[in-house]
């Protein structure tokens, strides 16, 4: 499990956007980097610079996994026909703790790693308590009859920040989600722009 050692919205001011589309981002008051030096002018970024940038904004909207993790990921995503940068975006979408939170059954992806990890999901009607587990088409997601009236759950239910994207059939009566399809990047509801292909990039030449 990756520990959240830093502060919650620390990738947001240091991106300068508001990763998440939450509503109490601090970018949303203002748009500079952490720090007394928050403010200065900011250089251009070299091609380098802006590879790495999209890396790590990319990587820190699934709960800023660590660079192994991502890399794993990246090197199965390269060896699967087609284009590499979608195809990462797609094994991305299919780890369990985004899943549960594109269905909106959490507020935040951390929560929905915790959320994994305490045993509260199930899959297919078997528990599954690891956040990586790799979801695939037509995937039942479910949480546990016990934990569906906690109070994490009713309020990321009741949040109208984000939707329920269509790659997923959510019912929040029943607390079911089924992983229709394996989405493309245009699907993602990101709240800010991602770009996979810089990603690609990066790796390429790293």
């Amino acid at each position: 499990m990756t520990k959240r050692t830093s502060a919650k919205y620390k990738l947001d001011r240091r991106m300068g956007e508001n990763i998440w589309g939450r509503a109490k981002s601090p970018v949303n008051r203002r748009e500079y980097g952490p720090g007394q030096h928050g403010q200065r002018r900011k250089n251009k970024l070299s091609d380098f610079g802006t590879q790495l940038r999209a890396k790590q904004k990319l990587k820190g909207h699934y709960g800023d996994l660590t660079e192994k993790q991502f890399r794993r990921i990246y090197a199965e995503a390269e060896r699967i026909k087609g284009d590499t940068g979608e195809n990462l975006v797609g094994l991305l979408e299919r780890r369990l703790d985004a899943v549960i939170y594109r269905a909106k059954f959490v507020a935040t992806i951390w929560a929905a790693r915790q959320f994994v990890n305490h045993g509260h999901i199930q899959v297919n009607g078997q528990r599954v308590n690891i956040a990586s587990y790799r979801v695939k088409e037509g995937d039942v997601i479910s949480i546990r009859e016990r934990s569906r009236q906690l109070a994490i759950v009713l309020e990321a239910v009741s949040l109208t920040e984000r939707d329920v994207p269509d790659y997923m059939e959510v019912d929040h009566n029943k607390m079911t989600a089924t992983f229709v399809r394996t989405p493309s990047l245009g699907d993602i509801p990101y709240a800010v722009q991602m770009e996979p292909n810089l990603v690609v990039e990066f790796y390429a030449k790293n």
